[in-house]
């Protein structure tokens, strides 16, 4: 056993025993990790176990039971764990003697990061194109963009949408649709967002009245059209529109091709920079390379995150030159210079590029749903899917009570732990009253783990079923 593995096993072993040092004495205690981490843990909670050690699409516990992994760290790594490239690209960073952290000056790592990220960026932005570094999360990337469009405008409005979701800053949660967290603060300090629906294919936001997933597209657009043209509204000249093309954890809701390309001309014609979250959709998840690819349209400001580190925590902003108004110092961050980041994501992102990874993402994805619908009629359950969402590698399975559209965040939890409790399958929740089981796997993942992961998740919807 190496040094390493040998002191991670000691580290491991000492989660039910803890040497703490009182007073000069080493005294040994009973400790649980679970007895010291914050309240506002989450998925510790969902998922009670000690991991050891992680292998593509696998996790391992310390008790040696094996874990099929649907999160992969809310998909930050679009390769799984510990893939032999970014095994290599870590060695070989720890090998070049690269400096550790640089805040933001310039590096050999840096330069080949900024090249290799330059290939992904479409036209016309990779030609007026700037780039920021952000601290290594996505909430901060958003800080940044808002920043940046109110500081490059004069104005303060941001127009963001139900179900979204970009963070928990200050910033990037006013722009959240989820109130959970919001409604803890009782301040006034989340300001300056103004919310429009956003085009729900399965609930359309007009009502129930409203079922055609193109009206409902039509009219969130005519909204936003007609509030940004009325000087009436109430609301300010927003200084930028922030989206997912894809929301996330507001249950896996693409936006329509058509609704996006309103957004996108409708941004042009008010001179409104529009802000494009692509920090869980980008990099080949969603079957192209970036999400808003499949609209056919370009954003002003295209925010990053999770995969474009390569599974180190890295985080920026790329965004068009018009809006490079902001003074040095302006946005900073001890850690937006992380060497080992920047090497691992050149690395990987050069690799999906070269493989063209996200059409393999695409193909996986409609191998998903069609085995998933296929075996929700032979284990009679179809009843209790209202749809699977998504594109490429991010889906999202919606259950509602049966034959309705009732969301069913009971049933989700049910099977959340039964996937997890006997069928040894990590998956997470997501959307409306937790009802949409989110699927994100690797992009490596082979055909028959798709068909494998299908079935497995067909078979707890139908136990969690039987149980109710």
């Amino acid at each position: 056993m190496s040094p390493v593995a040998e002191s991670t096993s000691r580290l491991i072993e000492s989660d039910a025993i803890h040497k703490e040092t009182n007073g000069g004495h080493g005294a040994v205690v009973p400790f649980a990790l679970s007895s010291v981490e914050s309240n506002a843990r989450t998925y510790a909670r969902r998922f009670p176990c000690t991991f050891a050690k992680g292998d593509g699409i696998w996790l391992y516990d310390t008790d040696g039971n094996k874990y099929l992994d649907l999160l992969q760290c809310a998909g930050a790594l679009p390769l799984g764990h510990n893939h032999p490239i970014v095994r290599q690209a870590i060695l070989d960073y720890v090998d070049s003697q690269l400096p550790q952290q640089c805040l933001d000056l310039a590096t050999t790592a840096k330069t080949a990061f900024v090249q290799e990220l330059w290939r992904w960026i479409p036209a016309p932005l990779s030609s007026t194109g700037k780039i920021q570094f952000t601290s290594p999360s996505g909430s901060d990337a958003v800080e940044a963009a808002m920043k940046l469009v109110r500081i490059a405008t004069g104005r303060s409005t941001i127009i963001a949408f139900d179900g979204g979701y970009h963070g928990h800053t200050s910033g990037s949660l006013a722009a959240m649709g989820n109130t959970d967290t919001k409604s803890q603060l009782k301040t006034g300090a989340l300001a300056d967002i103004a919310f429009f629906p956003f085009p729900h294919p399965d609930k359309s936001p007009f009502g129930s009245s409203v079922t055609d997933s193109k009206v409902t597209a039509d009219l969130c657009a005519s909204l936003l059209e007609t509030k940004l043209a009325d000087p009436e509204s109430g609301m300010t000249k927003p200084a930028g529109i922030i989206v997912e093309c894809i929301q996330g954890e507001g249950g896996v809701v693409p936006a329509p091709r058509e609704w996006l390309k309103r957004l996108r001309r409708l941004a042009t014609e008010h001179d409104i920079p529009l802000i494009f979250d692509e920090v869980q959709s980008g990099f080949a998840r969603s079957g192209t390379p970036f999400a808003f690819e499949y609209a056919g349209v370009i954003p002003d400001v295209i925010v990053m995150s999770k995969a474009v580190g390569g599974s180190m925590p890295l985080a920026c902003i790329v965004y068009d030159q018009k809006l490079d108004k902001w003074q040095p110092g302006s946005h900073a961050g001890t850690f937006r210079g992380n060497q080992l980041a920047l090497v691992t994501g050149a690395r990987v992102l050069a690799h999906m590029r070269e493989t063209r990874m996200w059409e393999h993402a695409a193909r996986m994805g409609e191998l998903f749903k069609s085995h998933l619908f296929e075996r929700a009629y032979t284990y009679g359950i179809k009843q209790h899917i209202l749809s699977i969402r998504g594109r490429g590698l991010m889906l999202g399975v919606q259950l509602v009570l049966p034959d309705s559209i009732i969301e069913d965040g009971t049933l989700a939890q049910k099977v959340q732990a039964i996937m997890f409790d006997k069928h040894k399958v990590i998956i997470e929740r997501g959307g409306r009253h937790g009802s949409v089981l989110r699927v994100l796997p690797p992009l490596t993942i082979s055909s028959e783990e798709v068909v494998d992961a299908a079935d497995l998740l067909a078979r707890g919807i139908a136990e969690a079923v039987g149980a109710n």
